[in-house]
């Protein structure tokens, strides 16, 4: 039987983005590809991105998060998933410190402090994007990643072009369009994601500046598709904004399942991103998930 049968699991959501959250602090535990693509099959437990607590690797840190997408294949980054882990790590009963009003969370996109700021409100500081083409990173040298070469469609009249490229602890491509829903994002998504400019594939946003504090935006996440909310994807489109002169330092980014509120902290350059969760069950990892998938 696999070890992670019978383990305990939060189903949550962060602005609509379907999160899983499994405890595996005080385990050798470690969920493979074929672990999460299972977990992610099941019903109950399915998710755009499963984040996995392991004991700390740093001192003076709370927890090691390992972040999985539903193909298996690990995210540096997921800002909507740390608020999720951030409330189960200080509310949940089984899990958390409710004495704790603030966290230091680490992934391999590095160290995420993470503030309770209401009963389900949660602000995590994403830290500084990475703007230069070898971090994002690209292909191939671009001087300006503000407005980079990208286009799909024909090469006189392309659908979407120009974007602009920032890293949030995951690669990031940004597009500014009059309506992110006028868009086929499930046929083209793919296509941007899993283009040769990409070495570490990359996710996509369309992106609409509806006022200087208001940016429109939906998203297609590597590894997960389209989903109704992208907290690191909210940061590279306020980030894209301001590198365009087209918003605000600080502003609402609203996605189909809800807002966040993103702000480009000019005293050190690091991203706030603040935004809600919600758990909507828990239970255990069942063994025939794990049967079925291998």
């Amino acid at each position: 039987m696999n070890a992670l049968a019978q383990r305990r699991f939060l189903k949550m959501n962060g602005a609509g983005n379907d999160i899983t959250v499994l405890d595996l602090r005080g385990t050798k535990l470690r969920v493979s590809e074929t672990d999460a693509r299972a977990i992610a099959a099941a019903p109950r437990s399915r998710f755009d991105q499963l984040m996995v607590l392991h004991d700390p690797a740093t001192p003076g840190t709370d927890a090691f998060i390992r972040i999985y997408n539903a193909d298996g294949s690990e995210a540096g980054a997921c800002g909507n998933g740390t608020r999720c882990v951030a409330w189960a790590m200080m509310v949940d009963p089984a899990m958390g410190d409710a004495t704790k009003s603030a966290l230091t969370l680490q992934t391999r996109a590095g160290l995420l402090p993470a503030r309770r700021d209401g009963d389900l409100v949660f602000t995590i500081d994403m830290g500084a994007p990475r703007l230069a083409w070898d971090e994002i990173p690209l292909a191939e040298p671009f001087h300006d990643t503000a407005h980079f070469e990208l286009q799909i469609g024909p090469i006189d009249a392309p659908i979407l072009h120009t974007p602009c490229a920032v890293n949030m602890g995951n690669p990031h491509a940004v597009f500014f369009v009059d309506d992110p829903y006028a868009f086929n994002l499930e046929q083209i998504g793919p296509l941007l994601e899993n283009h040769p400019i990409f070495p570490d594939r990359a996710n996509i946003g369309l992106a609409a500046v509806a006022a200087p504090d208001r940016i429109v935006l939906r998203v297609w996440e590597r590894g997960a598709g389209v989903t109704r909310a992208c907290g690191s994807g909210a940061c590279a489109a306020l980030v894209a904004a301001v590198r365009r002169e087209l918003s605000d330092r600080k502003a609402t980014v609203s996605l189909p399942g809800g807002d966040l509120v993103i702000e480009w902290r000019e005293s050190d350059g690091h991203v706030l991103m603040t935004g809600p969760v919600a758990l909507e069950w828990e239970g255990v990892l069942e063994a025939g998930w794990f049967e079925a998938a291998a």
